[in-house]
């Protein structure tokens, strides 16, 4: 009886307690290091050295960061409203590492592989935005309420697009399960013409338009150039940030850029064929799939960073205008005439 016991509550919460510990520690050394590509990219571009003194090439300036940060009093306004105003940096963060659960990052590599994966990550990553709102009311000070106000309308604004791009691919794959996701794009235009498996099978190139949609949304939801109205350094100082210091304004850039892996993460699987390597020829399916789930995430990564260097910002009525008046229109057309396509051809 307490065998039984063992093996079948025990022993399954010592192995997802493993596998969530596994899953958190990677994504904070791989959240270090993308902060680190993105320094170093920004200033490739502008012709300058980037972090280049703290390890060899600069390599531990994130870890010295954090200790900068960890080791700094934190400051509270003496007018805010103490508790809210700390549980506002960790719902942020905790709503970020959650949704990775669900991330599958190789065939059978994943936490929890659960049949509304989608929806699960869907769901965690527009929780975040109560975060926000709760940092810039917490704060009892205008700055702050007013820019958390514009990070909710415009969070809001874009989570909208996200979601009809997400039903276009749940239309074409027939299952909510991330996984199952990526083994359907085993089949597609490249394999009907007599090709192996490669991208062109991949969601990217008959959805084209939402990937791009997809794209630019995520660049909206997770505060991003040329769409950062919501912590824009030059109008707002941080935005719903401003009171923060320390470890509490940590945890916010933490859950900012545990966001950009998360929804870089989702494009790859959504359109980039996740852990499937570009051609399925004997060469590069000896590479394992956690390899070029990586690299693909990375090459997403260095898009996103990219924008920042040659995209001016954008008016807040902009903004507005794109997310509901360009892209809400399309991705609606889009799930449309995916639907009518797969009606008319059969595969619905």
């Amino acid at each position: 009886m307490e065998a039984g016991f063992f093996d079948t509550y025990i022993w399954p919460g010592i192995v997802i307690f493993a596998q969530s510990l596994l899953m958190l520690v990677a994504l904070l050394i791989t959240v270090a290091y993308i902060i680190y590509a993105d320094r170093k990219i920004w200033a490739a571009v502008h012709l300058r050295r980037g972090p280049n003194v703290v390890g060899p090439w600069g390599l531990l300036q994130s870890f010295a960061d954090m200790l900068k940060f960890v080791f700094k009093e934190p400051i509270i306004p003496a007018a805010s409203s103490k508790v809210v105003f700390l549980l506002a940096p960790l719902i942020s963060v905790t709503m970020a590492f959650a949704a990775w659960a669900v991330i599958p990052v190789n065939e059978n590599w994943v936490v929890a592989d659960i049949n509304v994966g989608i929806l699960y990550v869907f769901a965690f990553s527009s929780l975040e935005v109560y975060g926000v709102i709760m940092g810039g009311w917490a704060s009892n000070s205008k700055y702050p309420f007013l820019a958390a106000l514009r990070s909710a309308a415009q969070m809001v604004s874009y989570e909208v697009s996200i979601g009809f791009v997400i039903v276009t691919v749940l239309l074409c794959v027939g299952s909510l399960n991330l996984t199952d996701i990526v083994l359907a794009q085993q089949v597609g235009i490249g394999t009907n013409l007599g090709m192996p498996n490669s991208f062109l099978d991949w969601h990217w190139l008959p959805l084209f338009p939402m990937f791009i949609i997809f794209f630019i949304s995520t660049l909206a939801e997770t505060n991003r150039p040329p769409f950062d109205l919501v912590e824009a350094e030059s109008e707002l100082v941080a935005g719903h940030m401003v009171e923060y210091s320390s470890t509490p304004y940590m945890l916010y850039m933490l859950a900012e850029y545990v966001s950009i892996l998360l929804l870089s993460s989702l494009m790859v699987i959504l359109f980039l064929g996740g852990w499937l390597p570009p051609v399925d020829i004997a060469v590069l399916n000896w590479v394992p799939g956690i390899i070029w789930f990586v690299g693909k995430v990375f090459m997403v990564f260095f898009m996103i960073s990219m924008v920042k260097v040659f995209v001016p910002r954008y008016r807040y009525d902009q903004l507005m205008r794109l997310g509901w008046k360009v892209f809400l229109p399309i991705s609606l057309f889009m799930v449309f005439a995916t639907a009518l396509v797969l009606l008319l051809t059969g595969t619905a």
